[in-house]
């Protein structure tokens, strides 16, 4: 290993030794830049890696909320503020018990790059808070209501507030972060600061919103997975996918394969799996995102009614169906492990692409790579949605709505430039094929030398 990598990881660990998740993610960045960071020795003579690897800001606060019962809960906030070389700092805020810093530096420290590689001015950030707004505080088995959500919204945005800015920090949805969630917070931001700015993106369509932003994600994901294919001179008609996950990006990618003319298999969530032998149907597609954004229901609840599935209680996607081409892994960090690789592979499967955050674990990338089978990181494949969140910004910021064809074009527009200075920067460094490495530099060189300019 290059010896100022080596030193600066060796650094980053001691400082960050009780964060696996961040850790993981600045060591799967800093090992794949060896090459570019022997080609331009003022990255080192400047600290560009110590730099890097430092959020700017680390804000994290209390919030009290009151449920229906009348009881006063009290919550942790954070956001991540964490470089904003390109432009103002960008970045979902996600609702969930697993939420800490260690995932929030994680997930932060991958959106410098993935913001970076969509070509528009975004820097890296990330949010959220522990509240999970899918169990009641008071009632067993019960999520928690519409009211209550609301409640703790605005008292998260009664301290957010004062951190974010339409030219500042542009937060927006996440997991368990949606629409409704985005109303909320945005509404208690337009009370407090008085004024009516683009400072959230996901919004709804009425008040600011984009177009084709809840599919961009999924949809990204798949653009870049029929890019990758493209260049072996293939498609996704006929291709048999796993898809995991079930919420915004799973969906979407799973509509968008099937338009493209492959056949879904398997979707899940934390229920557990469901497996179509023939394929979901549309008709099954269109009844798991009301499930998912209207009954918020489980898949269990699904399977129940649905013949033509098979549920997997606590199972995941990749070890249900016999003939595997595709898999495009939607849901958590880390949910595809070597285990599951080795299963894929044995199966088939030829292309994975990441819909998630680093949703695959580094001895599952390792397997994908021996095996050089297409892979594309997250940081890549799932830009799709921040890209699209960048163009609703530009629309929030001229005061226009563009068409849905419009921001459809522009979107597989990204994901193709995104997909090229990935192969271009894998090739030129001498790694062509490598979409992890390309990615890594490609994202990387554009906001080293961002700093390099603006200086120390």
């Amino acid at each position: 290993m290059n010896k100022y990598i080596a030193s600066v990881l060796a650094d980053v660990k001691a400082k960050n030794a009780d964060q696996p998740e961040f850790l993981q993610a600045v060591e799967e960045v800093l090992t794949t830049l060896a090459p570019v960071i022997e080609a331009n020795p003022a990255y080192q003579a400047n600290a560009i890696l110590e730099r890097i690897v430092e959020p700017e800001r680390t804000i994290i606060f209390r919030v009290p909320w009151i449920d229906d019962k009348g009881i006063v809960r009290v919550n942790r906030g954070y956001r991540v503020q964490f470089n904003s070389a390109i432009g103002p700092y960008k970045g979902g805020l996600r609702f969930d018990p697993s939420v800490n810093l260690s995932v929030l530096k994680f997930l932060g420290f991958e959106q410098i790059f993935k913001n970076s590689l969509t070509t528009l001015p975004m820097g890296g950030g990330k949010g959220g808070s522990d509240f999970n707004p899918k169990v009641s505080p008071h009632t067993p088995g019960k999520r928690c209501s519409d009211r209550e959500v609301m409640r703790f919204c605005q008292s998260f945005m009664t301290e957010l507030f004062r951190h974010i800015g339409a030219d500042t920090d542009v937060p927006a949805g996440d997991m368990n972060v949606g629409g409704r969630e985005i109303g909320y917070l945005f509404g208690q931001y337009r009370k407090i600061a008085n004024e009516f700015t683009g400072v959230l993106t996901g919004k709804g369509l009425s008040f600011g919103g984009s177009l084709v932003r809840p599919e961009a994600t999924g949809y990204g994901d798949v653009y870049f997975a029929a890019n990758m294919l493209a260049m072996r001179g293939d498609t996704l008609e006929g291709k048999r996918c796993v898809v995991s996950g079930s919420g915004n990006v799973a969906t979407y990618a799973a509509e968008k394969l099937m338009q493209l003319g492959a056949k879904v298999l398997t979707l899940s969530d934390r229920s557990g799996a469901i497996y179509a032998k023939d394929g979901i149907t549309p008709k099954m597609l269109k009844d798991v995102m009301r499930l998912k954004t209207v009954t918020r229901g489980e898949l269990a609840d699904f399977a129940k009614k649905t013949k033509a599935v098979k549920f997997f209680k606590g199972a995941n996607s990749w070890q249900l169906a016999d003939k595997v081409d595709c898999a495009f892994p939607c849901a958590r960090q880390n949910e595809l492990n070597g285990k599951d690789a080795a299963y894929l592979l044995k199966h088939g499967c030829v292309l994975v692409g990441e819909g998630a955050n680093m949703p695959s674990t580094p001895d599952a990338i390792a397997a994908f790579a021996k095996a050089k089978i297409m892979f594309s990181p997250g940081k890549a494949s799932n830009a799709g949605g921040v890209a699209t969140s960048g163009l609703e910004m530009s629309q929030n910021s001229e005061r226009l709505s563009w068409t849905a064809e419009e921001v459809d074009t522009k979107l597989k527009g990204i994901m193709k430039a995104i997909h090229d200075n990935a192969w271009n920067a894998a090739e030129k460094y001498g790694h062509k094929g490598d979409y992890v490495m390309g990615a890594n530099i490609a994202g990387f060189t554009k906001v080293a030398d961002a700093m390099l300019a603006q200086g120390i």
